[in-house]
């Protein structure tokens, strides 16, 4: 479990610290390098905009984490816990049935309360980025999507700001707190209460498999069927 070591505060607020310089850093370089018609970032779904949107978190996230857990003197195989994958892939099934259509029908409800406020109702940034991409550019992204993703995503709100708000004494703001971050973190009101519910059931596995194991195979779950559903989409639409 990634708490399993006590750390000073101000080393954990450090890496989130470098984590939001890394992902505002990227960003701005990267609107630079648009603006300027640099060969491989002249579009969003040029491959070295995508690398360069995706890594400016998720990478610095992986890359700095790894870097905080060796100065602590601390492995991955911990921060995953000592709940072996089977167990995990058991608790997993068993919540992904339940909140999969809880997720499905609040992101059906958030579209139509969202029309019906003569809001406009976007499909997420993500999804838009496989839709207009090429061949290897959809790759990585599926690749990002399944496996990167689920990764540096669950070492932050569930292994950093979850565990941190937890251990100092706050466990219901890291709850809530850490599953509204990453809800809002995707940017896309039709399915921030899905995102949101979803949150919530990954924080649980993460407290009851006692490791990140659990939640990163879950999420990871989640992520590939949604990349299945809009592969069979596209599919449905050229039939």
């Amino acid at each position: 479990m990634l708490w399993k070591k006590t750390w000073e505060q101000e080393s954990v607020l450090a890496l989130l610290g470098g984590i939001l310089a890394a992902c505002i850093f990227g960003n701005l370089t990267l609107g630079l390098l648009q603006q300027g018609g640099v060969s491989g970032f002249r579009s969003n779904v040029s491959l070295g905009s995508v690398l360069l949107a995706t890594l400016s978190f998720h990478g610095a996230a992986l890359l700095l984490g790894a870097a905080f857990l060796k100065f602590h003197e601390t492995s991955w195989r911990e921060v995953f816990g000592d709940t072996g994958w089977k167990r995990c892939l058991a608790l997993d099934l068993k919540v992904l049935i339940v909140v999969a259509p809880v997720v499905l029908g609040l992101k059906a409800a958030s579209e139509i309360l969202l029309q019906r406020l003569h809001w406009a109702v976007e499909e997420q940034s993500a999804v838009e980025l496989v839709r207009g991409a090429g061949p290897w550019v959809r790759i990585y992204l599926f690749f990002f999507a399944i496996i990167l993703a689920p990764l540096a995503e669950e070492f932050v709100f569930r292994g950093l700001l979850f565990s941190f708000a937890k251990n100092l004494g706050w466990p219901k703001l890291g709850w809530f707190g850490a599953s509204f971050l990453f809800a809002l973190m995707h940017a896309n009101a039709p399915i921030f209460l899905s995102l949101f519910v979803l949150a919530l059931a990954l924080t649980w596995l993460y407290e009851e498999a006692k490791g990140l194991l659990a939640p990163v195979m879950a999420h990871s779950m989640f992520n590939c069927a949604n990349v299945v559903m809009l592969l069979l989409q596209e599919h449905s639409h050229r039939s």
